[in-house]
Formats: C-alpha cells, sequence, structure tokens
C-alpha cells in the first residue's frame, strides 16, 4: 500500500490529507493559533467539585472549564500532587522525579472530594479537545509520546504493544526497555518499535525524558493556569504516528514547513529525507493533486462508491447513521441475497473510509442491506473488522443484528471534520431570482475598468471557473484581448475547478487578492 501526504499551508490554516493508493482517507485541519490540542500538559486550577459526578471541573484558560473524572486521575495522583508541591516552592532545586518518595496509589473507588479541594493547583493533559458546547477532558495520567515510546512520569511499569505479533519480540522489547528505562518512569513501547535496537530507543528515550524536565523550572515561574508542555504541532504530530518505510512522498507547500519536515524524517529514517518535497506551483496544491475533487466527492449527505450504489450518511446528537443503497446495481444471474453481499462488502469498504476521513466519533449506527443468511451477515462482519485494522483511534465492531444493523463505537477525541459540499448560487444567493446572465460579462469587464484605471494597478490576475475562462479567452475578439486593447495591460486568466460557477476573484501583481 503506497501512502502519500499532501499538505496545505495558509495563513489561517495547515490542511493535511492523507491519500493511501491515491485515494484520500483522512483529513484534518489545524488552525493558526488553535490551543487545546490532545497531549498539551497545563497547570489548571479546580474550579468546582462535582460529587454526584464523581468528577471535578478544571480551570485552564479555555472559556468553558474543563473536565475531570476521577478515574483518569491516575493512580498516581497522590504522588503527582507531592511533585507539584515541591517543584512550585521557590526552594526547589529537583533535578531528577527519582528523588521523590511515591506516595500510595488512589483508592479505584474513592471519591473526588477526597482528593481535591476548590483552588487547589493540578498537573493534567488534554485527552480530548473542545468539542461542540463542552470544553476539553482532561486526564492526570501524564504521558508524553514518541515515535517509538510513550513516557509515563511517576509509573514503573514496562508494557509492549498488543499489535507487535511474535511473543519473543514482545520479550526482547521488554527486557530492552527494563534495561535502559530510569527510575519512577513507565514505558509503552509503540508497535512502530518492533525491530528497533537498543541505541535508537535510548536515544529517544534520553530525549522525552529531557521533554519532561523542563517542566522543573517552568511550574516555579508560572501560575495557574498556563501551558506546561505543548505537543507538537498537528503536522509533526501526524507524522510521527503514522510514517512508515513505505510512504511515497510528503508534499508542503510552505518551505518552512517542508524544512521542518525534511528534519523530522531526517531523524527517523536518514535515507527517506528525500520524500519531502516543496510545491510552488501557481495552482492551488490541493487541486493539482486532485484532492479538491475527492473532498467535494466525499463529504455530504450521499457518498457514491461501487457501480450506482452508494452510502446516505446523517448526523444526530445521538449518534450517526449510515444507510446503504444498491441504487441501480445489480449484476446479471446474481440472486437477491449474493448481489445484497456483494454491496454490503464493497460498503463496508467506504464506510470505513468515511469514519476516518470524517473523524466520525461517538456510536456509529450501519443499515446495512438486508441478508438473510447468517453466514453473509458473519462474512460482512469479519470483512469490517479487516478495513477497520488500520484505523488508529479506538473503536469496537459488534455483530450485525437480523435486521442487518452494525453497531460500532469510536472514540472521539477531536471535532468531527464537516465540509459542506452544496453551493448556494452565486447568483441569486440561494434566492432562486437572478439578474440577466448577460449582465455578467459587463460586470466584470466595469470592475477590471476600475482596478486599471481608478487603482492603478500594473498587472492582474483573475481566477474564475473554467467554463467562465473559456468564454473570457474565446476568439480573437474576446474580452481578455479587449481589455489589452482598451488599457494596454494583460490580464492573466487562471482556472479553479473548485470554485462555483460565476465566482471570481482579482488578484494583484503580488499575488494578493483584490477586494472590491
Amino acid at each position: 500500500m503506497s501512502s502519500d501526504l499532501i499538505i496545505d499551508v495558509t495563513p489561517s490554516e495547515i490542511v493535511i490529507a492523507l491519500q493511501e493508493n491515491k485515494k484520500l482517507v483522512e483529513l484534518s485541519r489545524e488552525r493558526s493559533g488553535a490551543k487545546f490540542t490532545v497531549g498539551d500538559i497545563y497547570l489548571g486550577k479546580v474550579k468546582k467539585i462535582m460529587p454526584s459526578l464523581n468528577a471535578a471541573f478544571i480551570d485552564v484558560g479555555y472559556t468553558k472549564d474543563a473536565f475531570l473524572h476521577y478515574l483518569d486521575m491516575g493512580p498516581q495522583f497522590a504522588t503527582l500532587n507531592k511533585f507539584i508541591r515541591i517543584v512550585s516552592s521557590k526552594k526547589n532545586n529537583l533535578s531528577s522525579i527519582s528523588r521523590i518518595h511515591s506516595e500510595p496509589d488512589i483508592n479505584k473507588e474513592g471519591k473526588v472530594n477526597e482528593i481535591l479541594k476548590v483552588g487547589q493547583k493540578i498537573l493534567v493533559q488534554v485527552s480530548k479537545e473542545p468539542i461542540s458546547t463542552k470544553g476539553p477532558r482532561l486526564t492526570s495520567e501524564i504521558s508524553i509520546a514518541g515515535r517509538n515510546l510513550v513516557l509515563m512520569p511517576f509509573s514503573d511499569k514496562v508494557s509492549v504493544s498488543q499489535k507487535i505479533r511474535t511473543s519473543e519480540e514482545k520479550s526482547r522489547l521488554k527486557k530492552l526497555v527494563q534495561s535502559i528505562k530510569p527510575r519512577k518512569y513507565g514505558i509503552i513501547v509503540r508497535t512502530v518499535a518492533e525491530g528497533k535496537k537498543v541505541a535508537e530507543l535510548d536515544k529517544e528515550l534520553n530525549r522525552l525524558v529531557d521533554k519532561w524536565e523542563t517542566i522543573f523550572n517552568k511550574l516555579r515561574r508560572i501560575h495557574a493556569p498556563s501551558l506546561v508542555i505543548s505537543e507538537m504541532d498537528r503536522t509533526t504530530a501526524l507524522l510521527r504516528d503514522i510514517y512508515h518505510p513505505k510512504f511515497n512522498s510528503i508534499i508542503v507547500n510552505d518551505q518552512s514547513v517542508c524544512n521542518e519536515l525534511s528534519d523530522y524524517i531526517g531523524s527517523i529514517q536518514a535515507d527517506k529525507r528525500k520524500i519531502v518535497k516543496y510545491y510552488n506551483g501557481r495552482q492551488p496544491i490541493f487541486e493539482h493533486f486532485g484532492i479538491e475533487k475527492q473532498i467535494k466527492g466525499s463529504f455530504g449527505k450521499t457518498v457514491s462508491f461501487k457501480e450506482g450504489a452508494y452510502l446516505i450518511v446523517e448526523h444526530t446528537e445521538a449518534f450517526n447513521v449510515i444507510d446503504v443503497n444498491s441504487g441501480n446495481r445489480a449484476k446479471a444471474g446474481l440472486d437477491q441475497e449474493t448481489n445484497a453481499l456483494d454491496v454490503n462488502i464493497a460498503a463496508c469498504d467506504e464506510a470505513a473510509r468515511q469514519l476516518r476521513l470524517r473523524d466520525m466519533g461517538g456510536i456509529i449506527v450501519i443499515d446495512f442491506i438486508d441478508m438473510h443468511m447468517a453466514a453473509n451477515r458473519q462474512k460482512v462482519f469479519e470483512h469490517m473488522k479487516t478495513v477497520m485494522a488500520v484505523d488508529r483511534t479506538k473503536h469496537n465492531i459488534l455483530p450485525l443484528s437480523k435486521f442487518c444493523l452494525m453497531q460500532i463505537t469510536r472514540q472521539r477525541v477531536r471535532p468531527e471534520e464537516n465540509i459542506e459540499t452544496a453551493e448556494s448560487c452565486p447568483t441569486c444567493k440561494g434566492s432562486g431570482k437572478i439578474v440577466p446572465a448577460i449582465l455578467f460579462a459587463d460586470e466584470l469587464d466595469s470592475k477590471v475598468k476600475y482596478i486599471f484605471k481608478d487603482l492603478s494597478k500594473k498587472k492582474l490576475l483573475l481566477k474564475v471557473h473554467p467554463y467562465v475562462a473559456a468564454f473570457l479567452t474565446k476568439g480573437f475578439k474576446s474580452l481578455q484581448n479587449r481589455w489589452l486593447l482598451n488599457y494596454f495591460k494583460w490580464v492573466k486568466i487562471e482556472t479553479n475547478n473548485s470554485y462555483s460557477f460565476l465566482e471570481y476573484h482579482f488578484y494583484d501583481e503580488n499575488i494578493e487578492e483584490i477586494i472590491l
């Protein structure tokens, strides 16, 4: 399987598109200045304790207080609390957490008001970003993720990913990590660590410990609520989690981000640095690589997937529903049961892609086409488990009911990616009434005149839909040639497939948009 990462960097956001075998499977956005990313560590302050929920609301600087449940505080919470008191002291000269005597684990059946009090400072980590009207979800089981290892301060356990296939490799990695880990640190060995040598793991472990120990001096200087340790930006974090040696290319349209990613890939696998490429074409990067077209075809209520079959995707407050429809698809010579199985198997592939692409979370119910044979329902269930195996997000799939309904639960840590693909009529603005189409050319003509005569621009770029571009440039008496004769200045016309039919934008010689 070939993988490509296309990254569109703009002043307001970074959009990351992951393709597998040239098909879009993940799309994520990181807005400039966005706060409260999963993995960020904050020094917060207890704002309110809710005994009925066995939880507390924590002030971490967000407009809504963040939520911390007792079960998310972690067994080593008492030791973590002691650490905060010691490190926050002005007399602190602590250089390693190994010097802190561990406190007994907190009671699993305990109550939050026995541990916390209003106004108390507390170290927390974002486990879920703010979604809808809710604030961030927090945990006090602090972890710092690397590519091969996850560091867990105040825990002495070493655990190995269950996805590592052989027991011999699991045993090797566990013994190896136990021999190099410092005291008072726990380690989770990730799947990508399979086959790695001790030198590489030791180097990463030291880097993670150094990152954690930056907290010692920070806690003396800052006041709650404050950010203590920031997760790396979404682009590098995504690359850390999904990168594998079979990656074909990573293409980005910003030189500084390109250099950053190149350095990161070089630190992982020096000979793969060349797969990071800088794109500087005039055409938008997503349009050039066909991402824009896939976005338009993959989001929205109806999604076609195979020979006329399609999915209908509905979102509600309680759960998400995906309905499978065969449409006009019917193979000659197949009975209804066999045809239903064929459509349902294909629907599994597209439904799994949609879950990753839209980052749908919570409860998802898929209504497959009715099948009467239990063996066929089992085939669909097994195929869905196979295609969902590549999904990094935690999920659980239940077998189909006799009504061919499948229930999936999928962890939600970020707001769902939702892109509106239906376009309002650019001429009537949704009113249903339009001005005469013949006046459109006059509108463009008057604006070109204003830009050249009144704004005194020397060069002009006009971006329009391909159909409009064909009209503006057709023949010797085209509008483009007429503007050249009238103003002795050339209007360059570029097409953009993502524009609605009569949408247009003017740009000056510095490629800055002229707002009229």
